[in-house]
């Protein structure tokens, strides 16, 4: 079995939902959330299969420039491929607030589209994680953005969607626009959209009959960090982010907090890689990722403080990632970007689930709807509280084990120490906002008295994902042998 096919398989799998759903009729539609979900975990073991055996990873030559099967690719395959099986059964228990927002009368009809789109978005994630040039990346990268255009926006009688669907479209427009022209910049600097040729045509540059105009070729790179910058929801390209987060059904603001956002990583790993190694470039480069970290991290903190809805919280909450993540990525720490991706997975997804279950049984995303949640359900009070308290970064967490090896990075670097400072107070700010949620969790009386109930599925995910929160804090060295 060869890995370049599994994008292949993906798309079929897609299609193959879309027929059914179009022409088989079945009675509940929502069942394709399963097949799709069950459909996913097929492939993802054929990745798992595929990464220990090097034959399976030949791509042929006719491929070779546009695409690659080493273990950067592999890994944010999988990320991406475990990203939407989580995404499908959170839609699955989500399925009766589809239904009133897509039907008159509350029939899941017009939901099977729905169920099939992240597994198009899935094939354009794992295309992204192996393109090596430039052209791949846009014509992969605009495959996810339009499946999420259809996504943010699909619960067309809800209005907050429907507006969240508007912005995100303008503004993902624009971005796009940023990196035609940055890619149009870069190619005429180097003469070339190969990423692997890049850094050696940098090198050599004056020493042949190629010069490489440095601001022509930092204009380009400072255009299609912009783009980025949406994508991952860095400043100055992140006010969309509260209000898209808000409005878009909870399972698409999870898909596009952790799977969109580590695909643009994973970009801009591969893109910056060639000029943070070549001394053309490195210095600038690094100042730029720099500052953008600096002003995502007091942007996302600052902003986070006076919010009073989860979705916003968590919105806000995960630009400060972001800006953990940048400057991992300023120093070429690639290994804890990728390291602190996977602990963002963990205990993001926990939150969202949980999330998901109080949207549909109460009807809030309110922080409020939270009070009393130990009275109501014991065990989800202790998994929220566990959750919340990884993203603050509480030791023998894993939250804490990828702020920990960011700060770690950062004075191992040349960054000056009021960067440091600025990166100590981040991580400080974010206790007061997660823990609000505690504070309601034990704090606060309940508005409603009756048990939550938790499906069978978000049990078992909700569990497995608590358990890893608290393993990965004790033994990170369980995901080292994803992180290849």
């Amino acid at each position: 079995m060869n890995t370049y096919l599994l994008e292949f398989y993906v798309v079929g799998l897609g299609v193959i939902m879309l027929l059914w759903e179009a022409f088989a009729s079945p009675k509940n539609k929502s069942a394709l959330a399963l097949i799709g979900a069950a459909g996913l975990t097929i492939i993802l073991g054929l990745l798992i299969a595929g990464s220990y055996c090097p034959a399976c990873k030949e791509v042929p030559s006719w491929m070779s420039r546009f695409y690659t099967t080493n273990g950067h690719a592999i890994f944010f395959k999988g990320f991406a491929l475990v990203s939407s099986i989580l995404v499908l059964l959170m839609s699955y228990d989500f399925r009766s607030i589809l239904n009133k927002f897509t039907s008159n009368n509350n029939s899941d009809i017009h939901t099977g589209e729905f169920f099939t789109l992240p597994v198009f978005a899935c094939a354009g994630l794992m295309w992204m994680a192996s393109a090596t040039d430039l052209v791949s990346i846009f014509v992969s990268l605009e495959l996810v953005t339009i499946t999420f255009y259809v996504m943010v926006a699909y619960m067309r009688r809800n209005v907050g969607s429907l507006e969240a669907g508007v912005k995100y479209l303008i503004l993902g427009a624009l971005s796009t626009g940023f990196l035609v022209y940055g890619i149009a910049w870069l190619y005429g600097a180097v003469g070339t959209t190969d990423l692997s040729k890049m850094a050696m045509i940098m090198n050599n540059s004056g020493t042949g009959d190629y010069v490489v105009h440095q601001y022509t070729l930092l204009f380009g790179l400072a255009l299609i960090i912009l783009a980025l910058g949406f994508k991952v929801g860095a400043v100055p390209m992140q006010l969309w982010i509260p209000d898209v987060y808000q409005g878009a059904p909870n399972p698409i603001t999870a898909y596009l907090s952790i799977a969109s956002k580590a695909a643009g990583f994973g970009v801009a790993i591969v893109i910056l890689h060639p000029f943070l190694s070549t001394e053309i470039a490195s210095s600038n480069v690094a100042l730029i990722l720099t500052v953008m970290a600096v002003a995502t991290l007091i942007y996302g903190n600052l902003s986070a403080l006076a919010q009073t809805n989860f979705k916003r919280l968590l919105a806000y909450s995960s630009i400060a990632h972001a800006g953990f993540l940048l400057l991992a990525l300023a120093v070429s720490d690639y290994h804890t970007v990728k390291f602190y991706l996977a602990t963002y997975l963990v205990m993001n997804f926990a939150g969202f689930f949980i999330l998901n279950l109080i949207r549909v049984q109460d009807g809030s995303d309110e922080i409020d709807a939270f009070d009393g949640l130990s009275k109501r359900n014991p065990r989800l009070a202790i998994a929220l509280t566990i959750a919340m308290a990884a993203m603050a970064g509480v030791p023998l967490t894993a939250g804490f084990m990828g702020k920990f090896f960011v700060i770690k990075a950062v004075i191992e670097s040349s960054l000056s120490w009021p960067i440091l400072a600025v990166v100590f107070l981040a991580a400080a700010s974010g206790f007061y906002y997660y823990f609000k949620i505690i504070r309601a969790i034990y704090w606060h009386k309940p508005a409603k008295e009756e048990a939550l109930v938790v499906p069978f599925f978000s049990k078992i995910i909700i569990t497995a994902l608590t358990i890893a929160i608290i393993v990965i804090g004790i033994y990170p060295k369980v995901i080292e042998c994803i992180i290849r």
